[in-house]
Parts: structure tokens; sequence; C-alpha cells
């Protein structure tokens, strides 16, 4: 099996274990599963599921991606991002639909980390990620406002403006008790840090104030009152099913779920590799995503992926092991089946004070904000993003996030490929430092010399061909150098391949120097030098000079109709954000 596809607990064991390591492992595991109690039950919930398929996940998935993971202390379970996917999932194609969905996603997951995929992952660009992450985060919350007030609103409409409608026209139902609650939450979450970071906060928040509202007799929902009792034990496992006909509907939300735990899972390996010093597999935390996936679902779970606050907390606990994550999935599970039926008196305004912190800490404001720094291209892709994730689609966000950050990327590299005209001596600036500067050499009268500098592709090929068109006086010899070109793609090859063909027309020798591999393999395979001619394809633009001196019938290092002075045209494009 290739080194990219080992889990990292394989290559721990075989480096063994210190007692002392162990026991950390497993207090951070222990810890860590304290936090993920609430969060995988207030997850559950704003998915629209009930609290112990949060728990089924947390356990279930969590256990298989720490056991598998190509890092060494990723923490797996449900997570804010899959919220708003999951929902619109549930509403369309119901329970049955949603666990499909997720075992197909798995399915596609495990084919990518096979196919080595997991570095493609990265090239998502970061603006489309901070903007639909903080689009997410505004959605949850808006999700949670009923909840933190307390309001009667009833079923809350799917789109973003309708929720808000729905809170407006109901403010006069909100519950006061219900408000104080979440405000209580709220604030241990910020203030308890500075109490103890032994225990974490969010358990601590919600034993307080389940216990407050008992013992007082507020009046506000628990989750009991909302779902009924949380039952004790994982589901039996079973495989959904759904009508053959309504799988392909479900392709499109198997893909999303894919690549969004994709994603999150390799952003968490990375700021966890920066934590730690290690270097996760990425095709390996893909694989071990995908069988957190398919099984997840078989034991009634919502997706799953590698949760970056969660890590971050096992990290910080002494977590360095994957043992640590497994200990988390136990830990819950020993919760479950021992306290489980005492979830159903949490308050729902609890979860939603704690997923109203998880929500500010997701949308990274600071961050987003400071993007306003940012070239403008990469600002518009950013709100573009948080726009359509907010008042459209996840899905169409992202793709549409994708789409416009690869035609600015485009643009900005065909701004930054030039094709100058650079006939004469003329030593000034930065080219009187270069010894290979065409105008530190002496070019004969009858012979132009163009150089191209950047990637020769689509985006740049206009530059090229406006530069060729401009040439008036034919010259005997056209050289166009290519130094500066480090790749070509097909539509460079066809206007050189239309720059050939015209020079052959008009009976100009065209020479091509300084060509590198990939340019030079690219024309081989597109028949172009066997049009040029090996004997016009040379290394040095010196060599192309001697060429042209032997077309013209000069002698070596002759120079008559040498003009000192010959004006440079250039077209220079300066990169604009």
């Amino acid at each position: 099996m290739p080194r990219t596809l080992v889990p990292k607990l394989w290559t721990t064991f075989k480096e063994g274990f210190s007692r002392r390591q162990l026991l950390a492992d497993a207090g951070a595991g222990v810890i860590v599963g304290v936090v993920a109690l609430p969060l995988a039950i207030a997850f559950a919930i704003a998915s629209g599921v009930t609290p112990d398929r949060g728990l089924a996940t947390a356990i279930v998935a969590g256990f298989l991606i720490s056991a598998l993971s190509g890092s060494r202390v990723q923490i797996g379970g449900p997570t804010g991002a899959f919220m708003v996917i999951v929902y619109g999932i549930l509403q369309q194609h119901g329970i049955d639909g949603l666990m499909v969905a997720t075992l197909m996603a798995g399915i596609i997951l495990v084919v990518m980390g096979v196919a080595r995929m997991g570095g493609v992952i990265k090239f998502i660009p970061y603006p489309v990620v901070l903007g639909f992450t903080a689009g997410i985060a505004i959605i949850i919350f808006s999700s949670e406002v009923r909840d933190l007030l307390g309001l009667d609103t009833g079923a809350l409409p799917a789109d973003f403006l309708g929720k808000w409608r729905a809170f407006l026209t109901h403010a006069h139902t909100a519950n006061p008790y219900a408000a104080i609650i979440a405000a209580i939450t709220v604030a241990t979450l910020v203030w308890w840090p500075r109490v103890s970071r032994r225990i974490p906060g969010p358990f601590v928040a919600l034993i307080l104030t389940t216990v407050l509202a008992g013992a007082l007799g507020w009046p506000v929902e628990t989750i009991g009152t909302r779902f009924g009792n949380v039952t004790a034990h994982l589901p039996t496992p079973h495989l959904p099913s759904v009508p053959w006909a309504t799988v392909p509907s479900l392709v499109q939300p198997a893909i999303t779920i894919a690549l969004l735990a994709a994603v999150e899972s390799l952003l968490s390996a990375v700021v966890a590799d920066g934590m730690t010093g290690g270097r996760h597999r990425s095709n390996m935390e893909l694989v071990a995503q995908g069988v957190a996936n398919i099984a997840s679902p078989i034991f009634g779970g919502i997706p799953a992926t590698g949760a970056v606050a969660r890590t971050v907390t096992n990290i910080k606990s002494g977590g360095r092991t994957p043992v640590a994550g497994m200990v988390h999935a136990l830990t819950l599970l020993l919760i479950t089946l021992l306290f489980g039926g005492l979830a159903a008196r949490i308050p729902m305004a609890t979860l939603a004070g704690i997923l109203a912190v998880v929500c500010w800490h997701m949308g990274e404001w600071r961050t987003f904000f400071a993007q306003r720094r940012a070239p403008r291209s990469d600002v518009a892709v950013q709100l573009v993003t948080f726009l359509l994730t907010v008042f459209v689609d996840l899905t169409v966000a992202v793709e549409v996030g994708i789409v416009l950050a690869a035609f600015l990327f485009m643009r900005r590299m065909a701004e930054v490929t030039n094709v100058s005209a650079v006939t004469g001596m003329l030593v000034d600036g930065d080219e009187a430092a270069d010894p290979n500067a065409v105008s530190a050499r002496e070019v004969p009268a009858g012979v132009e010399v163009y150089e191209v500098n950047g990637p020769f592709f689509f985006g740049a090929t206009a530059a090229f061909q406006e530069e060729m068109r401009a040439i008036t006086t034919r010259p005997r010899v056209l050289i166009v150098r290519m130094r500066g070109v480090s790749a070509i793609d097909a539509t460079g090859l066809h206007a050189l391949g239309q720059t050939v063909r015209r020079c052959r027309e008009d009976g100009i020798r065209l020479v091509l120097s300084d060509v590198h591999a990939q340019p030079m393999a690219a024309m081989a395979r597109a028949g172009l030098l066997d049009q040029l001619g090996d004997a016009n394809v040379v290394g040095h633009v010196d060599e192309a000079l001697e060429l042209a001196r032997a077309e013209l019938g000069l002698a070596p290092g002759a120079r008559p109709g040498w003009a000192p002075t010959v004006a440079r045209q250039e077209r220079r494009r300066t990169p604009r954000s």
C-alpha cells in the first residue's frame, strides 16, 4: 500500500506508545468528548434532525475518522458547515434521501482519496472558502434567533429574508426566560476560559443553564418538549432506502457534501499541522472521511467531517495520537448510554447560545473584514460567494465563486504576460544589467526581434496576435524570443501556428529562441516544429541572430544598416487588482 494511504494510527503503532502519552491522549479524549456532547446535539437539531442522530454521528464517524485519519490529531463529527446543506436535503428528499446522499458522498470521498486528489482540493481559492464560511455562519445564526429569544413563530421559512420577516412579525412573542438562558450561556462560554481551561465551557454552560431552568421552573422550551425523550442507545444499523428514480436527484447533494467534507477536513488537518509541526496525509484523510460518511448513515447519523475547533481543543489538551480521537468517541458513547435520557431537559435556548458563539468563531469576522485590503478582484470573489451563500444557495455560491476566481486569475495572468518589440540597441533600466538582453546586442536592419514574457496561454494570446499584426514593415527575419515563457497551451500554440503560416506566406523567416522544455514538448506534439523546421528553433538569441545574418548574406558579426537609435515598441500590461 502506498505510504500516502496508510493511516497515522498504523504509523503510531509502529513507532510505539509511551505510557505518558497514552495517559495524555486519554485525558484529551475525555475533554474533547465532553466538548463534543452539546455541539453534536446542537448541530443535529439545527440541521433539522433529532438529537440522537447527532450523537450517533459524533460516536460512529468520530471513531472511524480518528482510527483511519491521515492526521494524528484529527477530531471528526457533525459540524456547522453541514447544517445548511443537511437542512435543505432533508426538506426536499426526507431523512432517507439524506442518508443515501451521505452514503454516496462517502463513496465519492473514498474514490477521491484513492485517486490521489487530496492535493487538488487545496487549490480552492481562500476568498471562496472565507466567503462561504462567513455566509454559513450568518445562516446558522439566523436559524437560532427563534430559540435565542424564545419566539413562537411556528415553522420557519427556508430562505434568509423569510426567516427575518418571521422574526420581526412575531417579535412580540419573545420569551424573556429563554433570552436570559441564552445570555447566561454566551456569557459562560466567553468568561469561563478565564476560570479553567481544563473543564470545557460548553459543558459548564449546558449543566448550569439546565439546572437553573429546572430548579426555578422557568417556562422555556427544552429538547424533550420539542422532540420527546432522547433514546439512551445507538440506533440499530440499517440501510436507508429510496426509490431508484430519485437517486439521480441526490447526486448533486452528494457531491456538495463530499466537497465540503474534503475541504473542511483538510483545512482542519492543515491547522493541526501548524500547531503540532506534523504533516498529514491528505489522500488518506479523504479515505477516512469517506469511510466515516458511509458508516454514519447506516447508524442513523448525518454527514461528518474534521472539526477545526474540536481538533484544536484536542491539541491544546495534550492529544498527539489518534487514540485521543478514539477515546473522544468512546466518551460520547458512555455519556449517551448512561445519561442520554437527561438530555431531554436541556433548554433549546442553551443550544442556541452555544451555536451563536460557534457562528462568531466560524465566521472569522476579523479576517473577513481585513480582506478589504486584498486585491479588489479577491474582495469581489469573497463578497459574491458570501452573498450567494446567504441569499441563494451554498452550492451555487461555491460554484460561482470558484469560476469567478478562475476567470479573475486568468485575467491577472494575461496582464502579467507582455509581448515586446525589442529591436535596437537600448541599454537602459533593468536591461542594462541583463547580459542576455537583446538591447545589448547588434541587430541587423531587416531583422525584428520580439520577446514574450509570461505564460503563453489563451488569456495572453491576444497581446501576441496584436503585436504580430502591428508589424507594418516586412522584415526578412522575425525572431521570437521565448525565454520568459514557462508554459504554453493550445490557444498559444494556435496563435504561434498562425504566425508561422503568415510568415511563410509573406516570405519571412521565423526563428524561435530560448524555448523552455514544456513549450518545446507541446510544439512537438502539435506538429508545429515540423511546420517551422528544426533549424529555426535555437537555444539562444545569439544563435538566432547568426541565422538572421546568414539569411541576409552578412558575415558573422557584420552590422551594415545598424541603427543605434531604433525606437523601441513595447506593450506592457501592468497587473491590476
